[in-house]
């Protein structure tokens, strides 16, 4: 199996691993006397600011859409714990990373303003009536003895 060099999102962006710190640590929560001894908790940092590999606009929409989950710094901190070992974690974060990317490769699409149809605009003054009516037919008569 070749060793992976980059994280490809589309045919337009493919980050070099190099560009991505990646630190372990241990992970907390059940697991026995392995939680103790293995560092299997993955936590990514990539300095997006500094990213040599994205188009200006792709990364202006990372900014916007995962403002809250970028530091200061201009990284985004990805971790994983869900797997024992340490290589599943990394792939782990790096599935995270490109799901981000990949959710704001393309430029969201324009919505066209278009104005209702005829026949729509008839069916809801039609309805309004009918219901108009329905209400006046409940109200008491002021002439009545009621």
């Amino acid at each position: 199996m070749a060793a992976v060099s980059h994280l490809v999102v589309n045919r337009q962006i493919r980050v070099p691993l190099e560009e991505f710190e990646f630190r372990h640590d241990r992970s907390s929560g059940p697991g026995g006397q392995n939680v103790n001894k293995v560092n299997s908790k993955v936590t990514l940092r990539w300095s997006v600011v500094n990213s040599t590999s994205l188009p200006e606009e792709v990364r202006a929409r990372l900014f916007e859409e995962f403002s809250g989950r970028i530091t200061k710094n201009g990284e985004i901190v990805v971790a994983s714990q869900r797997y024992r070992d340490q290589p599943r974690n990394q792939e782990d974060c790096l599935e995270k990373v490109r799901k981000m990317l990949e959710q704001v490769a393309t430029a969201p699409k324009r919505r066209k303003p278009t104005k209702p149809t005829r026949g729509s605009h008839e069916r809801r003054l039609k309805d309004k009536r009918v219901r108009s009516d329905t209400k006046r037919g409940r109200k008491k008569n002021s002439l009545d003895d009621g």
